[in-house]
């Protein structure tokens, strides 16, 4: 095993690329590491330079890796050699989550983390969906004086999206997105008074996410309006265009479809919970 340092991973993401779509979130966090976005991420591989299966973990000696929630996430070819990296490199006696992962690697997981005697709850199931390019976008009407309401949150913004996060309300989930606003896009939708009243965001691994709208100010189409201009965005600073959709959520997975987002079929990310 190895741990990619940054020269190394300049060539990662571009291996990585090939793989689209199926490793979104892995390319995510190591496009953005790669462009000097704040993480707590560790890189490991099998064998380098070809490699089979690349993980993603927290850096033991990062510090953020203490505020943020712990999560592993990774790109596979061969469930073997994945399992036996997880069991070398896992710290085990911890609580984290395996996130964003494809949910053909369910049962092996599941079966790691009982040989452990780990707890694991399934916390959620989400549909992948993407744009491959612009032409794919479809613009939705927008009149000229909505389109004066648009810009991007501002850091004293964090709290209130932090308020309606149905993961966040807590510090953590307060850092979380004020360092998400800091350094990467976003958009939102103003009030007469210039506040916020519908929102969208981006994760850490580049995900587009956080959408919501205040409840007063719903059925005015502005979802919509929002994720077409956050595309946009990211089409035009050269960022990846993706998001993941749970699969309950049937508002939003038709409002993305409607904007030409394209579903990978074959693919449902997961995410798991362990603990002791």
């Amino acid at each position: 095993m190895k741990v990619l340092q940054k020269d190394e991973l300049v060539m990662a993401e571009k291996v990585l690329l090939k793989d689209l779509p199926s490793c979104f979130e892995v390319y995510g966090f190591v496009y953005a590491y790669n462009r000097n976005k704040p993480s707590n991420i560790q890189f490991i591989v099998d064998t380098w330079p070809d490699f089979k299966v690349i993980i993603c973990r927290p850096d033991p000696e990062n510090k953020l890796a203490l505020e943020w929630t712990k999560k592993i996430t990774f790109h596979c070819k061969d469930e073997q050699i994945l399992k036996k990296m997880l069991l070398e490199i896992v710290d085990w006696n911890d609580r984290f989550h395996f996130g964003g992962y494809d949910s053909s690697h369910e049962a092996m997981l599941k079966e790691v983390s009982s040989n452990r005697h780990v707890r694991y709850k399934l916390l959620t199931s989400a549909h992948l969906l993407y744009l491959p390019d612009r032409s794919h976008l479809i613009t939705p009407a927008i009149d000229s004086e909505l389109e004066s309401r648009i810009s991007s949150l501002m850091i004293s913004n964090a709290d209130l999206v932090n308020q309606t996060w149905k993961f966040g309300g807590d510090k953590q989930g307060y850092n979380k997105i004020k360092s998400q606003i800091s350094n990467l896009p976003s958009c939102c939708i103003t009030d007469d008074q210039g506040e916020p009243v519908s929102w969208i965001l981006m994760y850490e691994y580049l995900a587009m996410g956080m959408l919501y709208t205040l409840p007063e100010h719903r059925q005015k189409g502005y979802a919509k309006v929002l994720v077409h201009t956050m595309a946009q965005k990211l089409f035009d600073q050269g960022y990846p265009v993706f998001c993941y959709i749970e699969e309950d959520n049937v508002v939003s997975y038709k409002l993305f479809k409607s904007l030409g987002f394209i579903e990978h079929p074959s693919y449902r990310a997961q995410w798991l919970h362990l603990n002791k």
